[in-house]
């Protein structure tokens, strides 16, 4: 078999090759294996010494159809890995090593002799590249996580690059997979058009800033799900509202604007152009989850057939047609919101249809309660109050009233909760645990009752009154069959009374095969609920992995059970922090995914402590518990367990 080196160095851009063809038996010098590079700039990998290239080794490796070249560094470690995996006798396969571990690979998927695409691997995240025209440039991303989305896209501001930022910003074809709808796709296109100007103003705007900036954070918290009836869309929406992004120049760090970002497959696409931040910006909300900016459907406008309601919904699709950039000024953004409640305000009093009065209502209601937490519009909470004084008088829209009501309440603990010290936020919770008790007395057969009840229970558990949380929990079970918070409902109390039986717990694991706690049955097991954007998660691990190390010869297992809505950044992660026992992993994160809501779980990390036997010893147990409790339950004693009922909290 031969390899063709000169079309292997054509497509690396090495020219200078003497040889054209050599025997697969008689491989090439580490010397001439070495000179190739990655076609991208930003790879880490092991690059031997000058003076270590005699000590190198090019050996053949042959696996079915596929053969090429491994170099091996002066230790036996590989180097590098160039392989033909069709079977042609060309390379299409140049792989880069770090440590040991493949971080990179250039690829020529088309036989063409041009490298098209480009893999990071391991500890070089998960990006995959592809390069149509096979000038060095990625033009679309296979894979791409929101943290290397948000790296590509300051490298992209930074260097004033359009080229870069392109392939990252959500397309008319990203809204085609997702199914969104027109109206909202516009609004999402049209943040993005034009970026190439766009990008350079805001790279101008960005003082301090250049090519010398670094990358250091992605700054977020959880990804948000948008519903697919929310949206219209036939399937749900996973996107980062505001994502943000840190830059250090120097001594000096900058934050980023990112701006939403939304999954689509596996990749994670930008509906922004990025910008520096500065004391006067203004962080607003992107528009898949502002419900100032929802859709007014067409279907309204049809069955409004008073003339002057029609009027009034022209008007109001003109004002959402032009309404102002996310980035926009203070002033800009209060005026829009103003100006769309009047106009909800009329067509609320002008409609002669019940069922479209609700609609405005709901609408007036959402886009003020946006209003509030924003901060953008300082009027919106009197006039929200206004709206549920005049609700109140009429004895026939007590379902709006209730629809009004919660969303005032939660608009205003959620910018209360944010903006007070750690002496006021005690206070504000009680106040808010007094209110959701007083809106589920008065407004008991509102939608919103039994996740306002939901609401109460979680806190409750979260303050360490289990039993008050346990009340709650069965109040929503028994009194709200029909909720989609019932599972959750029923998972908790399922976890709250767990300790002392069988733990039944199976999922998917990231390989596509089932765990099932009942296979550890013998052994002592703590299973952990954990997630990649949980700090104390990650805080725990080291001395998770110690007493793993020295208890697993002894019996004990884990199974961790991974709450992140994507999947895509777990295997980067558990290599990283050198995590080997198996995980569960099944969509729909810490609320929605079989795994969690079967149990109830508020937060990460939760751990369940479970015996030889398969019951469980405790259900909330910390690494402390772990340290104390493991030595007797591996030795097969019965611990004592104390009867402390707080529940760990995310920090």
């Amino acid at each position: 078999m031969h390899y063709t080196l000169m079309r292997l160095a054509a497509v690396c851009g090495l020219l200078s090759v003497l040889v054209t063809t050599v025997d697969a038996a008689d491989p090439p010098t580490a010397k001439l294996a070495l000179s190739f590079k990655p076609k991208q700039a930003d790879v880490e990998y092991d690059i031997p010494k000058t003076s270590e290239y005699d000590q190198c080794k090019v050996t053949v490796v042959r696996k079915g159809k596929a053969s090429g070249w491994v170099v091996l560094g002066p230790g036996g470690e590989t180097l590098r890995r160039f392989m033909d995996t069709d079977g042609d006798n060309i390379v299409d396969h140049w792989g880069y090593y770090f440590r040991g571990l493949e971080v990179y690979r250039d690829i020529d998927s088309n036989a063409d002799n041009k490298i098209d695409q480009f893999r990071w691997m391991n500890r070089a995240g998960s990006r995959w590249g592809i390069d149509n025209n096979a000038d060095g440039i990625v033009d679309s991303w296979k894979i791409i996580s929101a943290e290397e989305a948000s790296r590509e896209a300051v490298r992209a501001l930074t260097s004033g690059n359009s080229k870069i930022l392109q392939p990252l910003l959500f397309n008319e074809e990203d809204a085609k997979e997702l199914g969104i709808p027109k109206s909202v796709s516009k609004k999402l296109l049209a943040e993005v058009a034009d970026a190439p100007a766009k990008l350079a103003k805001n790279q101008s705007a960005a003082k301090g800033i250049g090519k010398q900036s670094r990358w250091l954070q992605f700054i977020n918290s959880i990804p948000a799900t948008v519903p697919a009836e929310q949206i219209g869309a036939p399937q749900d929406l996973f996107i980062y509202e505001n994502a943000m992004a840190t830059v250090e120049t120097g001594s000096q760090t900058a934050l980023i604007q990112i701006g939403e970002m939304v999954r689509v497959g596996n990749s994670w696409k930008l509906a922004g152009i990025p910008q520096l931040m500065g004391k006067d910006s203004v962080q607003v909300g992107g528009i898949l989850m502002n419900p100032a900016t929802a859709d007014v459907a067409d279907t309204e406008m049809e069955s409004e057939d008073n003339p002057v309601a029609r009027k009034l919904i022209e008007e109001l699709q003109e004002l959402d047609k032009n309404s102002p950039a996310l980035t926009a000024s203070r002033s800009k953004m209060s005026k829009y919101y103003a100006e769309r409640a009047d106009l909800l305000t009329k067509l609320r009093k002008t409609s002669k249809s019940d069922e479209l009065r609700d609609q405005w209502t709901r609408q007036l209601t959402d886009g003020l309660a946006a209003g509030i937490q924003t901060g953008v519009y300082p009027e919106a909470e009197a006039r929200l109050k206004a709206l549920e004084a005049e609700l109140e008088k009429s004895n026939n829209e007590a379902p709006m009233l209730a629809y009004v009501v919660y969303r005032r309440m939660l608009a205003g603990y959620n910018v209360k909760i944010r903006d007070a010290d750690n002496d006021e936020r005690s206070k504000i919770h009680e106040k808010w645990l007094a209110d959701l008790e007083a809106y589920v007395d008065k407004h008991a057969l509102s939608d919103d009752a039994p996740e306002a009840i939901l609401q109460i229970a979680i806190a409750e558990e979260f303050s360490g009154n289990v039993k008050k949380a346990a009340t709650w929990y069965a109040k929503l079970i028994k009194d709200y069959p029909e909720s989609p918070s019932l599972p959750r409902a029923k998972g908790a109390v399922k976890r709250i009374e767990i300790e002392g039986k069988p733990l039944e717990l199976s999922g998917t694991s990231l390989q596509g095969k089932t765990i099932k706690t009942a296979d550890y049955r013998g052994k002592v097991l703590a299973v952990i609920y954990w997630a990649t954007w949980c700090k104390p998660c990650t805080e725990d691990l080291p001395q998770i992995r110690e007493l793993y190390k020295k208890h697993h010869g002894n019996g004990f297992e884990i199974v961790g059970v991974n709450v992140d809505a994507d999947a895509s950044e777990i295997p980067a992660y558990l290599k990283q922090h050198k995590v080997t026992w198996p995980q569960i992993h099944e969509p729909g994160g810490l609320v929605d995914s079989p795994p969690a809501r079967d149990f109830g779980i508020i937060t990460a990390p939760t751990v369940f402590l479970v015996d030889r036997d398969g019951k469980v010893v405790k259900r909330n147990a910390s690494v402390d518990d772990l340290k104390t409790l493991l030595p007797d339950l591996i030795a097969g004693k019965t611990p004592q367990v104390g009867a402390d009922e707080k529940t760990s909290k995310t920090k």
